[in-house]
């Protein structure tokens, strides 16, 4: 008899065994093949920059400005226009394995002519973005603010122009680091500036003291990347750049991505994923007029960073 009870406890722990193992097994198939479906499915790119998603993100004949994904990279949002369109904000969403077909979002439901540079921030809860009149009105830059959204369930709030000093100028590219503040470009003042986050509101604006346009900080605010005219050769008319910050303060100097991913067409609008894995920006082809999303690993930026 005790033999008997030995031999089925053996047996009852061996298929206890065995279940742990294949649930062990089917979740990390479920993970693998969720992870093999972000940034819809596209192969990843290693140090030199690749077009995301032609054909379906990056259409020829068509410029697309500024990405944006999800913490859980299963949404992505971005800029795009056809020559002689004012500019609209599309997405699309992980839904199981397929994403869905990119869309307009429309946030401000026609208030607004123009949507674009759109960024989703650290914790998924608000999307900041730019909005205008149309581009044809002779004052029309005075009308580019900061807009956002707030996150509604499984859609977005109504959208809100933000109440700060950011909005005074002729703003641009807003996008927030993990702990609140809003990094941006002030077109007015051709500077970029950041507007920290206090008791949940935006109460004053300081310039960051570094040099170029779109403005994009990493979530720790360790570096800033940035797009501008290349100083020592006329050949590339707009290059990505990267600021780390020093230890004691202010900004190291500009450093350019180099040559893997700067080219002699305009470079733009940089950003960096959630998973901090992957850097995406702009390539405008002047002679075939065409504007196409890039995206490269952020190893190209970790290997300049200096030694501390």
């Amino acid at each position: 008899m005790k033999n008997h009870i030995i031999k089925l406890s053996v047996f009852v722990f061996v298929i206890f065994l065995n279940a742990c193992k294949t649930e062990k097994s089917n979740k990390k198939e479920n993970d693998s093949s969720t992870e093999e479906s972000f940034y819809l499915g596209q192969k990843p790119p290693g140090l030199i920059p690749e077009i995301f998603a032609p054909g379906i993100i990056s259409i020829n004949g068509r410029y697309e400005h500024g990405i944006s994904f999800s913490p859980d990279l299963k949404e992505l949002y971005f800029g795009a226009n056809y020559e002689d369109q004012d500019p609209s904000i599309y997405f699309s969403k992980l839904e199981g394995k397929k994403w869905t077909n990119p869309k307009k979002a429309n946030f401000t439901k026609g208030k607004k002519i123009g949507e674009m540079h759109p960024f989703v921030n650290p914790n998924g809860t608000t999307i900041h973005f730019a909005a205008h009149d149309a581009f044809t009105l002779p004052h029309h830059k005075e009308s580019v603010k900061t807009w956002y959204v707030k996150r509604v369930g499984n859609s977005w709030s109504d959208a809100k122009q933000l109440d700060s000093p950011i909005n005074d100028d002729f703003v641009f590219y807003s996008n927030e680091a993990k702990n609140g503040d809003i990094f941006y470009t002030n077109m007015s003042k051709r500077k970029i500036y950041y507007a920290p986050k206090i008791n949940d509101k935006y109460p004053e604006v300081h310039e960051v003291g570094t040099e170029g346009f779109h403005g994009f900080i990493s979530p720790s605010q360790d570096y800033l990347l940035v797009n501008a005219r290349n100083k020592e050769d006329n050949q590339r008319k707009s290059d990505i750049y990267v600021y780390f910050k020093k230890k004691e303060t202010g900004w190291s100097k500009a450093i350019n991505l180099g040559s893997e991913v700067n080219s002699n067409f305009a470079e733009t609008c940089p950003s960096i994923t959630p998973d901090g894995k992957y850097l995406f920006f702009g390539r405008y082809n002047e002679e075939r007029e065409l504007s196409n999303l890039y995206w490269v690993s952020t190893e190209v930026i970790e290997k300049l960073r200096p030694k501390q």
